[in-house]
């Protein structure tokens, strides 16, 4: 099951790669970013961000994950890191990305970092009849009649 869960969790992020990016450890607020994958790449993924963005020093963090359909949920720990090889920040840059950036990439506020995965935990909304009866009619509902939950290494 936690194989089939984590193949749906990179095939929803691949279909919205909006999240919730914040490091950990701290009481800043998470913030919206746009992450970047690579389809070969199952335990990092990248953010174009600023040298003053609360994230830009790194370290232990977390992003939060919600598909297009509202039904997967995704907690992704990890660490943010400086990514320097010009090989990735070329391989990522689009118009969208530029549109950030007054210089492009030599902009000087231009930060690209990596989040090294450890761990997510994810959640499949997929509620079977009975769970759906008992939602509508207020009984008391098991959480396995709502979906489907799992820790898995990333």
């Amino acid at each position: 099951m936690s194989t089939d869960m984590s193949k749906a969790m990179w095939e929803a992020l691949a279909d919205s790669p909006n999240v919730m990016l914040g490091l950990t450890g701290n009481n800043d607020h998470s913030e919206p970013m746009r992450v970047q994958l690579d389809k070969d790449a199952n335990s990092e993924f990248w953010f174009y961000t600023t040298t003053t963005n609360r994230v830009a020093k790194g370290g232990p963090a977390m992003v939060q994950f919600s598909s297009k359909g509202h039904d997967l949920f995704a907690c992704i720990s990890g660490t943010l890191v400086p990514e320097t090889r010009p090989e990735i920040i070329d391989k990522y840059w689009s118009k969208p990305v530029s549109a950030w950036y007054e210089k492009g990439k030599d902009d000087p506020s231009l930060l690209m970092m990596r989040m090294e995965l450890k761990d997510a935990e994810i959640w499949t909304a997929d509620p079977s009849i009975k769970g759906m009866f008992k939602l509508f009619t207020g009984k008391q509902i098991d959480p396995d009649e709502m979906g489907d939950h799992a820790r898995v290494n990333v």
